[in-house]
């Protein structure tokens, strides 16, 4: 599981696909939440504006497995 850093409260869905590479741009985030399955901790998830907090693990289909962690 890899995990990606954040230094604020929080990150969005779109901002943490783009954070990741999984997408090149924010713009390309609505495109990709609708043709990939992801899973935020177990549950279905497809809004790129959903709040992701430290701890929140992330799988997507596919590509893998992730968990946001906050830096100290």
């Amino acid at each position: 599981m890899e995990q990606v850093k954040i230094s604020t409260e929080y990150i969005t869905l779109g901002q943490f696909l783009k954070e990741t590479g999984v997408i090149d741009t924010g713009g390309m985030a609505k495109w990709f939440l609708s043709e990939h399955e992801i899973q935020l901790n177990g549950e279905p998830e497809q809004r790129r504006g959903k709040k992701l907090y430290d701890g929140d693990e992330i799988v997507i289909k596919g590509i893998g497995q992730f968990v946001v962690s906050a830096s100290s």
